[in-house]
């Protein structure tokens, strides 16, 4: 069902791709497009005539009155601003959170046809109609790195510091794709690890990503390398641990 949900807001951001786009101001600067509102609807119309009862909380329509315990986490277009410039990398997440797990997620590229999706246990990718497992790897020596805010750590950490880090850049090879399928990409063995700052538990645009990475072996905390949604909060997801122990270590020289 979120799959099919998924590939329904694809068409309509493909659909829409390219356009003269209208604009949403929302707040701080940020906006949303007629294709994010138009991907959100299509999403909740798919999950309500199967599940009725599920809550949904959604980017750009916010959240039921009575969400219940099991509820969809929507984020219908995550990329807005590449979306807007004509820049092919976004992603439609949908994860659903039953009681305090998450027992489904995907993440859907529109561009490239493929389909990151979980039912908890294990990860795959879904492309022409075939399901291959997700195995994490160096990925290329790849680390994406979020520079988006909110920085609630940004006394003490900034992922743009880590730019300015010889021991980093030494090390790896840093990328800055704004869209949260580079945690796909981690659990596809495309990027070695993925860094934020943020407050992400029960996020519209991280939970399904992260649920992706745990199913398929990656290594998942908070920056101080604690379990994610506690303390220092933010995101370190590595292919491995010892891709893991190093950058907790860097993050920690940074701090």
């Amino acid at each position: 069902m979120a799959i099919r949900a998924a590939d329904a807001a694809c068409e309509v951001i493909r659909r829409s791709y390219g356009r003269a786009i209208e604009r949403v101001d929302k707040s701080d600067g940020d906006f949303a497009t007629a294709a994010d509102l138009a991907a959100e609807r299509v999403i909740r119309g798919v999950l309500r005539e199967a599940r009725p009862d599920d809550g949904v909380v959604g980017e750009e329509y916010g959240a039921d009155e009575e969400a219940g315990s099991r509820t969809w986490l929507v984020d219908p277009l995550c990329g807005t601003m590449n979306y807007a410039v004509r820049t092919q990398l976004v992603a439609v997440n949908i994860a659903l959170r039953a009681g305090d797990d998450v027992t489904a997620a995907v993440s859907a590229d529109p561009f490239s046809g493929e389909v990151f999706w979980t039912g908890g246990a294990e990860a795959f990718v879904r492309r022409d109609g075939r399901d291959e497992p997700l195995v994490p790897g160096p990925g290329g020596d790849l680390v994406d790195l979020n520079l988006d805010p909110p920085f609630p750590n940004a006394v003490s950490f900034r992922a743009a510091r880590m730019l300015m880090d010889d021991a980093f850049t030494g090390r790896f090879r840093p990328r800055v794709v704004s869209t949260t399928l580079a945690l796909a990409w981690v659990a596809a063995g495309r990027r070695a690890a993925y860094v934020t700052d943020g407050h992400l538990k029960d996020s519209v645009h991280f939970t399904s990503g992260i649920a992706l990475c745990r199913a398929a072996g990656c290594v998942v905390t908070n920056l101080a390398g604690e379990a994610v949604h506690t303390g220092a909060q933010g995101l370190v997801a590595a292919a491995d641990p010892a891709i893991h122990r190093e950058l907790i270590g860097l993050v920690a020289g940074r701090s």
